[in-house]
């Protein structure tokens, strides 16, 4: 049993409170912290805590508190891991882990310094649907990875602060792209290092200082590319969806707006459908299960087990560290309009990798490009000449 203080009442931390209450059933908010204390009263209420308080430090201070879980604005993150080091607490916060990858470095230096146990809830890579391609892409279903694709676009964020380019850090770059990048760094190996990002982003719609939209693309050393596509400008609610193409295979994850459930009413009786939901007349897509099918509860489960077995967790600060670091080479694109290297000052992965071949022997004369059988029932290759190079096509008997 973990005994939990959360800092932050609003959104995400009532999300968290539903897993970690509702999934194991051992686990327990004891503390609650939020800036203002009526609101920490309110969620004290709601969750049967026992302490509430507006004192952050107080909170994370409390004799009963054992694991502390960040639920806050992007801006007091470090402060918040900073008391967690100082009273020796254990501590995971949501994404993004800083505002910047200079924040999160100061901040994975703490923790390893402080020598705590630290992990990163980047839910998305803990989804049920995530998690059934990440383990056929391990097991080699689709062979060597070449390409992976994450799409998250809504109306935007519920709070105001998101929208406060100082308080936030930046736009939905920072905001959904920590997601995106995490997720297709996963399919493409976290041990292979991202080398450079080509990115575009703009403020399309909203009357704000930060990118509203943005599409980039994600070097890695092997010679895999990644892609994200972000934005608070898409209309017609919350679009979850993942492509990974390898060699042997392709998967597409489709994790919100086509959930397999549809519904369609006039309003009568019709109240919250889903996270991001723009409206509840006509067509909808409500969501199953949705603090499980976002990744919520198996989240919490690994976390929480994994500090009872003193084992680090899937998604640790230092993989919120990488996400800063690439998404600040993100922006720098945006702006210079060229390829920007990513600068890792600290890289614990492979070194030195080179693009695989994309040549396969077919016969001793010939490479392979491909092979099939067409609608009129022939079989045929099509081979490249491996001394002269000419392109031929093979009808097979």
């Amino acid at each position: 049993m973990s005994q939990i203080a959360m800092l932050g009442s609003g959104f995400i931390g009532r999300f968290y409170a539903d897993s970690i209450q509702g999934q194991r059933s051992k686990d327990k908010i004891v503390s609650i912290y939020a800036r203002k204390e009526v609101n920490a009263k309110k969620f004290a209420d709601d969750y049967n805590c026992e302490h509430f308080t507006s004192n952050m430090e107080e909170a994370i201070a409390h004799p009963s508190v054992e694991v502390v879980c960040i639920a806050l604005p992007n801006n007091v993150h470090e402060d918040a891991v900073m008391l967690c080091c100082k009273y020796k607490k254990p501590v995971i916060t949501t994404k993004p882990l800083g505002r910047n990858g200079a924040e999160a470095l100061r901040m994975l230096k703490a923790v390893e310094e402080a020598g705590i146990f630290n992990g990163y809830l980047e839910d998305l890579v803990y989804a049920p649907k995530f998690l059934k391609a990440y383990n056929s892409v391990k097991n080699g279903a689709l062979g060597r990875i070449l390409w992976a694709k994450s799409r998250e676009t809504h109306p935007g964020p519920h709070s105001d602060w998101f929208w406060n380019i100082e308080l936030a850090g930046g736009g939905c770059i920072l905001d959904l792209g920590c997601h995106c990048i995490e997720i297709t760094r996963t399919f493409i190996g976290k041990d292979i290092k991202p080398l450079e990002v080509m990115c575009w982003a703009d403020t399309q719609v909203k009357p704000i200082d930060a990118e509203d939209h943005a599409i980039g693309l994600i070097k890695y050393e092997n010679g895999a590319i990644a892609q994200f596509e972000v934005s608070w400008t898409f209309r017609g609610g919350m679009d979850l969806r993942d492509e990974v193409m390898g060699t042997e295979g392709t998967i597409w994850i489709n994790n919100f707006l086509r959930t397999g459930l549809e519904m369609f009413t006039t309003g009568k009786g019709a109240d919250y459908v889903a996270e991001k939901a723009e409206s509840n007349t006509g067509w909808l897509f409500p969501v199953g299960d949705e603090v499980n099918d976002l990744g919520y509860n198996h989240m919490f489960t690994e976390m929480f087990e994994c500090m009872e077995e003193g084992k680090e967790p899937r998604e640790t600060f230092y993989d919120g560290y990488v996400v800063n670091a690439i998404i600040d080479s993100a922006y720098k694109s945006a702006k210079t309009k060229l390829w920007e290297p990513i600068q890792l000052e600290v890289w614990r992965g492979q070194e030195g990798l080179s693009k695989q071949s994309n040549l396969t022997d077919y016969d001793e004369d010939n490479y392979l490009i491909k092979e099939e059988v067409t609608h009129y029932g022939a079989k045929k290759v099509i081979l490249k000449n491996k001394q002269t190079g000419k392109i031929e096509e093979k009808i097979l008997e």
